[in-house]
Order: C-alpha cells, then structure tokens, then sequence
C-alpha cells in the first residue's frame, strides 16, 4: 500500500474529499477562493496522532478484540521515518503546556509559572473567516510572562512566512490546533470535516501554507492518514508525526517520527544528546530551520538531527524503564532500610554489642554501596520486585564483604573509589546507564537528558571526600593533603559541569564549595583570612574553568547555552530568579519542610558534639575535613541548585551514613561492655594513638 503512485492518490483523495465533505468543509478550508497559485518555499507539516478516546465506539482497553498497535508501532511501519520519544513537559505534565511549549521553543518548570496550572483553552473555528483561534490564550500569555524567563506562547506561529494552517476532524476539540498558533492565539487557516479526509484537506492546505499542522485520527485510520500524508507531501517537506498530547497522565515520552531530516536512523538533538530522545521544544527550531527563518535568540530548543541505528525495541524498553524509574526509588530504599534493621537485630542478638556495632559498619558501608549497585539494576532492568530484592541483598553482602576484609575505617574507600569510577566511565559513554539508575537524570520530567542530577549532585562530592578521608586515614594536615583534596575536586568538577559529562553547572559550584572548606580543614598552617577569602572565590573560579571547558570542548551544555549564551544581563538575572523561585517551592513540597528542619538539627547536633560522636576519629585530620568539606557541599548546592533544599537533605542523609560508620568502630564494643559511667572519657581514650590495633581483639576489629 505504502508503493501506490503518490501524487495520483494525493490528487484523487482531495477530489473525493470536497465532494464527500459538501460545503461545510469547504467553507472552512481555510483555502482564498482565488488563492489557485501554491506560495514559494520549502514546507513543513506537523502531524499529531492521537491515542483511543473512550468516546469512541471501538473496543476499549479491556474489551474484547482490543489490540491496537501503539503509536510507535504506527510510526515505525512507515521505513521513511527517523524515530524517537519526544519529551512533553518539564516537570509536572499537563497537555495544554506540552502544546504550549511547542509553540514557543523554551520551557521552565511549571512551578515558575503563576498561576501553575495552564487556563483552559478553546478551539473556535471563526464564522466568515479563513481561520480560527483560541478563547483564554491572552490569559496564556500573561501566565508565561509571569515565568522568569523570555517565554512568547506563539512564536512558532508568527514566524512563519504566510500563517500557519491547521486540518482537524470536525466531532474534535481540537486541542492540537494549538501548534500552529500565533503570538495572538489564531490560527490563519483552519479545514475542518471527516476524519477521513485529514490527510488530503491537509495537504491541500499546504499549497497556501508553509506550516500545517493535522489532527488525525485514532488507531489504523489514522495511520492510513499518515500514510497518505507522507505520499502526497511534496519532496523536501519536513514531515514530523507525535503522539497528540493526552489529556491526562503523569510525565511521558511522546513517540515521534520525522522524515526530511537526511535518513531514516534515531532521532536527537543538542537539548538531549541521546540518541532516540528530542523534546517537544526541538520543533520549533527544527522547523523554522526547515522553512529557512532564523530562530529567535530567546529559543532554548534545538533542531533535530538523525544519528544511530533505528530500534523501535530499544525506544520501547527505554520508555519502558523510565516509567518505573520514579515509583521505585522509595520501595528500594525502604527496602534496604528494611534489610539494615534486620541485620542490627540479628547481630545484636548473635553478639550483643559487638554484634550491633559490627551491624552498623556493614549497613551503612551497604549504603556506599548504593549507587554502584543502581548502574546493575538500570543494566539488568529486572522486574518491580527483583530489583527491591537484588538492591537490599546485594548492597548488604557487599558492605558485610568489605568490612571483612579492609580493617576500620578505611573501608569506605572501596565503594567510594568504585562509585567514582563506575560514573565517570557511563558519564564517558553519554549516561546510558545513570538515565536508567533509580538516582539518574530522568528525560521523562524533561529538566535533564542525561549526565548529573540533583541526587547525584548532593551524592558525589560526598562520597569523594570521604573516600580521601579513608585513604589518608591517620596522615596529618599536610600541603600533601590539601593537594589530595583540591586535585581531585578540580577532576570531579570537570567531570560533573562539562557540557559533554555530567552538564550540572550547580555540580560544579557544589563541588567546588565543598572542597574548599575541606582543603581550609587540611592546611597545616592553620585557617588563616587570606585562605577563607580564598575558599569563599573558589566556587566561582570553579565556574569560570568551567565556561572554558565547555568552550574548548564544544560541549554545548546547558551551562553554554542558558548563561554564557545568554540576552544580556537580564538572562541572567531571569535564570537566578527561577532557580531561587523553583527552590522555595521544592520547600513548600510536601514533607520538605520538616525534612530540611531535620537536616538543620542533624548537622547542628553533629556540631555541638563532634567531640563525643566522632570521638574515634581523633587524630585523623582527613576524616575532619571529609566532614567538614561534606556540610558545606550539601549547603553550597542547596543554595545553588534549583532543587535547594533537597540537596541539603540528601547530603546530610548521606553523613548519617558515614557517622553510623563511625560510631561503628570496633574499639567501642569494649567501651559499651564497661560498667564505668565515664563513657565519653573512654570513647576518647580508645580513640587515642596510644590504643593499637594490637590491643582490640581480632574478631572486634
């Protein structure tokens, strides 16, 4: 069918189509009675295919005989199409604002828009005119200019030359229409009528438009329409196909598919740099490109290009893992949490005190291992419940294998060195398995693509430096020290804010906050002025390498494109509101407030008694300044990062960790056994370098 004479059976279907419609389509085809002469230049066609209404009288999720190809099964029958998964929104989904953020080319989170919520929009097809528009799109607009960022709802639209045309099905609400709107809300030329005839209306409309955007029809009739579309659209037409926007769900992929684009491979672009992966705000430059108009500066989209092999398989499994992404992570960590109490009892009661702080060395070097263990599970994507068990059993048999065989405490340098490792090397490769992980940047919220997010951000600098801590162990502050700490800040921020790597412009200044506080702690001179004014720069010449990386390397980050690309000083000052704006919402969330509350007490406590509780770590400067340096990255990124708070939970989520290590130290069970009530003058004294190894039994080391 896909080898019938295309342009017979574009012209046959527009004849059968007028005389089958009758005067009511004809009437609104949008077409000028004397418009006879098709305008000049290349075009392009948006064609949006919608999934099964429940108004419809075919079966049903459910009923009988219901087994329609998916959307990416349709697109990927036609062989002439570059396929991929369009990312809709940022952050939460609403269709509206899938729609919108196609028209204008840049997207913010919802949460910086006021209200957050999109108003309703309405479809008119308007009496005695060619065109249409839409009711509440005014409100749209004063909605997108309270957003900290140049937003235009329309500019799509009003750039193309001639006005834009949309074809519909007239029982529709025509929702989709919205694509093909300008910055006024209208559309210049609007056909609607049967659903049978979308393809050929479309195509006739594309004589007298250079953008035409088509709502087609469900299941096989509407990809008969495509099919007819892709025939009869005149060589040189960029034709891109989606997945209409729902009306409801959470977060998704829209499958889509684009012919014009030089071959028929994996769909990407700058935004994402994976391979299968756009976003819905790649169309407007990608088409804008195609029409030969240059792209507003204030577009933060990017044109879309073909690279790779074309695997619906691999579309299908991705999508596939990325649902299940989000609702994991919670189960997974109870799980473990699950798994490190009943160890601390099975210990406790096998050994009693030895037992429980045997226990807490082993559940928290599980925690270490964590991360790791989550590039397993995104390389296996095992089931729901497999992967609880595999996290929770695999991270304890690892933490009990490594305090069994690196002595107290510098087991923790084994999956501290293995996590930096392990991501540096998938970072290498484009994030592949990091997007997968429970903790990786997921491109279904559509705010990062790949490389580092927030989680990460807050993980990583920790686990550095207490991974320098454990291998310096009982070194005393030294120029040696401060080089340990400073080099390998300076590679692990190369490593998280180049454009081509981990793209977390915050990572850098997370980074970069941290290891100064952590290299002030390693000085052998002591603190000194001229060193805090240096520690207090040292982020924002974390910043300034960062912008010459990316500039040597051609990474094209987010960091390229959004600061040292950006309009002028109020660009700026627009990305510094929004971050603090996002922040303080994320505070809002939910239990965040109480979370951070809980945070602020923690590191407070930790700081009050850090004589007590870290006790068995007098003598070794590394550890302090581990500590110290760890407090101050997970401050610095909630400070810089618009997650905020967040970042501050999580790292200081992660120190509980490593002071359950510490207090896990085995000298303490002998402390615990004394019937002496001087038990902090005896935590000290254990602690002492006078109290050996060779005076702790073997089997409490």
């Amino acid at each position: 069918m896909r080898h019938l004479r295309a342009p017979a059976v574009a012209v046959v279907a527009a004849i059968v189509a007028a005389v089958a419609t009758g005067p009511t389509v004809a009437a609104s085809a949008g077409v000028a009675a004397g418009a006879k002469v098709p305008i000049a230049g290349k075009r392009a066609i948006l064609a949006f295919l919608p999934d099964r209404d429940r108004s419809e009288a075919e079966p049903q999720p459910g009923d009988p005989g219901f087994d329609p190809p998916s959307i990416l099964s349709t697109l990927n029958s036609e062989p002439q199409l570059a396929l991929g998964l369009s990312s809709a929104t940022q952050g939460r989904y609403e269709q509206a604002q899938a729609l919108l953020d196609i028209t204008q080319g840049t997207r913010v989170s919802t949460a910086a828009y006021a209200p957050r919520s999109a108003p309703e929009l309405v479809f008119y097809d308007e009496p005695g005119t060619p065109g249409g528009l839409f009711q509440g799109f005014l409100d749209a607009k004063d909605r997108a200019a309270s957003a900290p960022a140049d937003i235009v709802p329309g500019l799509l639209g009003q750039n193309v030359p001639g006005g834009t045309a949309y074809a519909g099905i007239s029982s529709r609400t025509n929702i989709e229409a919205l694509a093909a709107v300008n910055e006024a809300g209208r559309v210049d030329r609007v056909s609607l009528g049967h659903s049978d005839s979308v393809a050929a209306r479309a195509l006739e409309l594309l004589r007298d438009s250079r953008f035409v955007v088509a709502g087609l029809p469900t299941a096989q009739p509407g990809a008969r329409q495509l099919e007819l579309l892709l025939q009869g659209a005149p060589a040189g037409t960029l034709v891109i196909a989606m997945q209409t926007p729902p009306d409801v769900g959470s977060p998704r992929l829209l499958p889509t598919g684009v012919r014009g684009l030089g071959s028929n491979g994996a769909l990407t672009s700058t935004t994402t740099h994976l391979d299968g992966i756009v976003a819905g705000i790649d169309v407007l430059p990608t088409v804008l490109q195609r029409l030969g108009v240059a792209v507003p500066d204030i577009v933060k989209g990017q044109p879309m290009r073909v690279e790779g092999g074309r695997n619906q398989d691999a579309l299908t499994s991705l999508d596939d893992r990325l649902r299940v992404v989000g609702p994991q992570r919670f189960p997974v960590l109870e799980a473990i949490l699950a798994a490190w109490l009943g160890v601390l009892l099975i210990c406790g009661l096998l050994a009693d005190r030895r037992g429980f702080r045997a226990a807490l060395r082993v559940g928290s070097l599980a925690a270490l291992w964590i991360l790791p263990m989550l590039l397993v599970t995104a390389r296996l994507s095992p089931s729901t419940g497999d992967e609880v068990l595999l996290m929770a059993v695999g991270t304890m048999l690892l933490g009990a294998l490594t305090d069994r065989f690196v002595r107290w405490p510098r087991a923790p340098l084994v999956p501290c060195l293995v996590t930096l490792l392990a991501y540096t090397v998938d970072l290498f490769f484009g994030s592949e398995l990091i997007i997968r992980s429970l903790l990786g940047s997921n491109p279904l919220f559509g705010s990062r693509f790949y490389g580092i997010g927030n989680e990460l951000e807050a993980l990583l600098p920790v686990i550095l430096m207490v991974g320098i801590a454990a291998f310096l162990d009982r070194r005393p502050k030294s120029r040696s020290m401060v080089a340990w700490f400073a080099v390998s800040g300076l590679a692990l921020g190369a490593v998280l804010g180049s454009g081509r790597l981990g793209a977390d412009v915050g990572g850098v200044m997370t980074v970069g906050g941290g290891i100064a506080v952590a290299v002030l702690f390693s000085l052998p001179g002591g603190i000194s002025r001229k060193a805090i004014a240096v520690a207090i720069i040292a982020p924002v010449v974390a910043l300034v390498l960062l912008a010459a990386l990316d500039l040597a390397t051609g990474g094209n980050g987010h960091f390229t494109r959004t600061v040292l690309h950006a309009n002028g000083e109020s660009a700026i000052q627009d990305i510094v509101v929004r971050r603090f704006e996002l922040a303080f919402n994320v505070l809002k969330r939910g239990g965040m407030p109480f979370a951070t509350v809980i945070a602020i007490l923690a590191v407070v406590y930790g700081y009050r008694y850090r004589a007590r509780v870290f006790a068995p770590l007098e003598g070794r400067a590394g550890w302090t300044a581990a500590l110290a340096g760890s407090v101050a990255s997970s401050v610095v990124g909630a400070l810089a990062n618009d997650s905020g708070p967040m970042l501050l939970v999580i790292g200081v989520a992660a120190l509980a960790f490593v002071t359950a290590y510490v207090r896990g130290d085995p000298r303490l069970a002998q402390v615990d056994g004394s019937v002496s009530g001087a038990t902090a003058a005896a935590e000290a004294r254990v602690a002492t370098p006078g109290h050996t190894k060779a005076q702790i039994p073997r089997s409490d080391r």
